[in-house]
């Protein structure tokens, strides 16, 4: 995507909050060598200060954190941005229903499948959100 006025390419920016360490540096490599620009936050605390303080394109979001867990923090982000993409990424798979309910536009089981994250990124990326919350979920 391009920046409309100046033709520079636009780096689409991405939140991922895990609190295992290497959950978050094996998933910021793979998504930087995507070209999306990764932040990292380890709990829900420190996503939303996060998320605060810069533009966020996509959240990817664990639920079960220490200090503020996924689901409080999903409610505290969709209420701050709710056309944030939000993409679950739990080790549970009976958090669906749940995952759609609170906000979330897909949800993915760990362990990953790494091109199919990929693919949900770029399709949340790149519809409008209108759109995208109009089809059906990923979920």
């Amino acid at each position: 995507m391009q920046s409309f006025l100046s033709g520079i390419p636009v780096i689409k920016r991405i939140l991922l909050v895990d609190d295992e360490r290497s959950i978050r540096a094996s998933l910021s490599k793979i998504l930087g060598a995507e070209n999306y620009e990764v932040v990292l936050a380890e709990n829900g605390h420190e996503a939303i200060e996060k998320h605060g303080a810069q533009r966020i394109d996509l959240l990817i979001l664990d639920l079960n954190m220490p200090v503020k867990n996924g689901w409080d923090t999903l409610d505290w982000l969709v209420k701050i941005d709710p056309v944030l993409p939000v993409v679950i990424i739990t080790g549970r798979s009976n958090q669906r229903a749940l995952a759609e309910a609170a906000g979330a536009d897909a949800l993915m089981e760990k362990p990953l499948d790494v091109p199919l994250l990929l693919q949900t990124i770029r399709e949340l990326m790149d519809e409008p959100m209108e759109s995208v919350r109009a089809k059906a979920k990923h979920l």
